[in-house]
């Protein structure tokens, strides 16, 4: 198999995508798709015509329903959908991060927190201790999501911004009741 890594997605998150995927060092050949990009090797309808070239795939799109739409199409198509950790980000050991997230430099992961599916956590935003993030949120630059938070699926955390819902440390976390499939 190879080690090859097609981006969906050739817009500002396609470009972040990019650079962290050559930061980590583990992909042998990096390419777009996009329908409107001169930079894309073909149309985000062509994924399906490129699965033996490409092992992995990562969709890089601001728009949540069509990112988790496109997640489970490149799965259903047998691709492993990767998840993107910039180098200069700090990932607690104990963090969870799944298929399809991205994770930009300077983040914070903290102690204890999940990313579900297609999580986008900008430059310096801060997820702190026992948070679970669902499928498909953004966390935007500098925001910082509070400790023991769950914050639901699809939901768009603005520069800055403190959020978080504080629920029971012996609450049962999402994790606990679902098993998501873990990112590259």
């Amino acid at each position: 198999m190879n080690n090859n890594l097609l981006i969906l997605g050739a817009g500002q998150y396609g470009m972040v995508a990019k650079e962290i995927a050559e930061s980590m060092g583990c992909f042998g050949k990096i390419n777009f798709l996009d329908d409107n990009s001169e930079l894309a090797i073909g149309k985000l309808s062509d994924y399906e015509q490129l699965v033996t070239e490409y092992s992995h795939a990562i969709v890089a799109i601001g728009n949540t329903v069509l990112r988790l739409s496109l997640i489970q199409k490149l799965e259903e198509s047998l691709y492993r959908v990767a998840a993107l950790v910039s180098p200069r980000a700090y990932v607690s050991p104990s963090a969870r991060i799944n298929k399809g997230c991205i994770v930009e430099s300077m983040a914070v992961i903290n102690t204890g927190s999940e990313l579900a599916i297609g999580v986008l956590v900008s430059a310096g935003a801060v997820i702190n201790h026992n948070s679970f993030i669902g499928d498909g949120c953004h966390i935007n630059c500098n925001a910082v999501v509070t400790a023991h938070s769950l914050i639901i699926a699809g939901t768009q955390v603005g520069y800055g911004e403190i959020v978080g819902t504080n629920f029971p440390m012996d609450a049962k976390k999402p994790s606990e009741e679902f098993n998501f499939e873990g990112g590259m």
